[in-house]
């Protein structure tokens, strides 16, 4: 029998009230699978109106969330409430009633479902796993909304509740971060240091040690819970022989985000005699000017955020794109199963995760020798792709502002302005002690440091007063918009980079701006970029090795009165005949080693 005939039977059942419960699942089941999901729907509905059963609520909850797969949000939440009317204690039309008013952008709503879901419901064995599920997205929501504090004791609550969830775990470190918690590991009744380690994920490990062996395996992790490693690859593997090589760029950051204020420049200078560039975009439409300009940037600019991993893949298959290069590696909002696909025969990581990201299905990153010198390159899952200069790319078009005064910056107009307005989720308290030591060491001086979230800045604070150094001493600068923020670097003398996590566009706009920055390097990726971009400057004297050595030059350049404005000059002639913002130059080099790839396909 046809599905379409399944289909007319079971409404003739439904009007007579005839149907069993488990027939109408099991037929409802087919429909969906046959990708036919209105007619479920239908059934669901005539179904309802023509029998009376003790099981009306779980149908109810069923069309919901058909109604919610197929975007009528206003009908799912209809079902799940008279779902909820039926049987109170049923605890799915609720969690899912929540999602709806979330996709509805009426989070004040959902709160107050999965509020009442933790409360209201009682807490058994049969009810946990669903409670929880409620509670994480409670943490879940506060954490997008930026409510980073509620999100964190909610987030603890759940751990208090369940311990073994890695998931939750790996959002409470970077919530603890972002908040500057410290020490970010405590502990948690019935979980060990080495599980919360181990639940930590490959992007919050970089701000927790630079030991690469240990980055590894947090990406590793990663890849063995979360991403398909077996699946038969969709390229050709001999590639395609196009007259122009075709390059897709995969982001879910083409929008106001570093990853597009670094690249775009590059996008628009490709040789479009040589290549033809595609986007691959699941990032917001924030309507803002960079945004604008990527898309126009690229030849053709697909929208995927529609579309499952499984399709977004074989898009980019029947693109017969030969290189495709992930901007996103294990960030936020990563799609790694496109990649596990293999839709392009050759695959590269860049700038999305400054680690490896420990994916088998990535064959190169692009890095420089300072940045992953020979002797780590056993630490990634990748091979590398040398640039001649260095790693990073830059926008020479970057629009500046005029520079500001001190005080409307709220910045003393006498005394040394230290400087680090990197995320404070890099910010850790070892490092922060070696800041403490040279405010103490220099007079008069301030921190100024980006004011990410209020309680950040409260602990913040709080922690210096326990260093004894003043509160007021810390100086946070609100968001701007770019062309403000980059002129705000005028007015400081000294970037102070952030360890094992450093600088990275944060640093580039810094040494942009002609503002010297004093880094230290370690063995990492991540402890490595500053210190790349400044061995492009050809300022190597500017990267130390050592927290002792990183206060004593931070002390020394703040007190000889000569050496800021000698820097301040040099970036100068940098930026006008140096190799580290010559993006043209970038571009041909990125160029040729890309051919040379394909050419190696042959």
């Amino acid at each position: 029998m046809t599905i379409e005939a399944k289909f007319a039977e079971g409404i003739r059942q439904a009007l007579q009230g005839t149907m069993a419960v488990m027939e109408l699942f099991t037929l409802a089941a087919e429909l969906d699978a046959a990708q036919q999901r209105g007619l479920s729907i239908v059934l669901y509905r005539t179904w309802l109106k023509h029998t009376k059963s003790d099981y009306a609520h779980a149908v109810n909850f069923n069309l919901g969330a058909a109604l919610s797969n197929e975007g009528d949000l206003s009908g799912a939440e209809e079902a799940y409430k008279e779902s909820i009317k039926l049987s109170p204690d049923f605890i799915y039309p609720r969690v899912n009633l929540g999602l709806a008013y979330e996709r509805m952008k009426r989070h004040d709503l959902a709160i107050l479902e999965w509020k009442a879901v933790e409360h209201n419901i009682a807490m058994d064995e049969k009810n946990k796993p669903m409670i929880l599920t409620a509670i994480n997205h409670l943490g879940r929501l506060f954490e997008s909304n930026k409510q980073f504090y509620d999100a964190l004791a909610t987030l603890t609550k759940s751990l208090d509740i369940e311990p073994n969830q890695p998931d939750a775990i790996h959002h409470w470190v970077s919530l603890r971060q972002k908040q500057c918690v410290w020490p970010i590991y405590t502990d948690i009744a019935g979980i060990d240091a080495a599980y919360l380690r181990d639940a930590t994920s490959a992007l919050a490990m970089i701000s927790i040690t630079d030991d690469p062996q240990e980055q590894l395996q947090a990406a590793r992790n990663f890849v063995k819970k979360k991403v398909a490693t077996d699946l038969p690859a969709l390229a050709n593997p001999k590639g395609y022989q196009h007259k122009k090589i075709r390059i897709g760029y995969l982001s879910s950051d083409f929008s106001l985000h570093p990853v597009s204020m670094l690249t775009v420049q590059m996008f628009e200078l490709h040789n479009r005699d040589q290549f033809e560039i595609y986007g691959y975009c699941w990032s917001p439409e924030d309507g803002s000017d960079m945004r604008a300009r990527v898309i126009k940037s690229m030849d053709h600019f697909e929208r995927i955020n529609l579309l499952g991993d499984d399709a977004a893949a074989q898009l980019i298959r029947r693109d017969e794109i030969d290189i495709l290069i992930d901007l996103q590696g294990q960030t936020a909002g990563a799609r790694a199963n496109i990649l596990a696909h293999r839709p392009a025969p050759i695959q590269i990581t860049y700038l999305g995760l400054p680690a490896t990201t420990g994916f088998p299905f990535i064959d190169y990153v692009i890095a420089d020798r300072f940045l992953i010198p020979e002797h780590l390159t056993q630490f990634y899952s990748e091979k590398m792709l040398y640039m001649s200069d260095v790693y990073q790319v830059s926008d020479q078009w970057r629009p500046v502002g005029p520079v500001p005064n001190r005080a409307s910056c709220g910045l003393p107009e006498q005394g040394f302005v230290f400087c680090s307005l990197n995320s404070c989720s890099k910010y850790t308290p070892e490092v922060f002690d070696s800041w403490m030591r040279i405010l103490q060491q220099v007079p008069g001086s301030v921190l100024w440091l980006l004011a990410d979230n209020v309680w950040a800045e409260k602990n913040l604070r709080r922690e210096a007063r326990a260093r004894g150094v003043a509160a007021d001493r810390l100086i946070f600068a609100g968001r701007v918009a770019p062309h403000e923020y980059l002129a705000r670097y005028g007015a400081a003398d000294l970037f102070l980079d952030t360890f094992p996590f450093n600088a990275g566009t944060t640093a580039n706009d810094a040494l942009f701006m002609g503002l010297p920055v004093l880094t230290r390097a370690g063995q990492s990726f991540s402890s490595r970029m500053a210190g790349a971009l400044l061995t492009a400057a050809k300022l190597e004297e500017l990267i130390v090795y050592s927290s002792s050595d990183y206060e004593a030059k931070a002390i020394a350049i703040a007190t000889d009165g000569t050496s800021c404005a000698r820097y301040r000059a040099h970036l100068k002639e940098v930026k006008e005949n140096g190799v580290l913002f010559d993006t043209p130059r970038f571009v041909r080099t990125l160029e040729q080693k890309l051919v040379e790839l394909v050419q190696q396909l042959n």
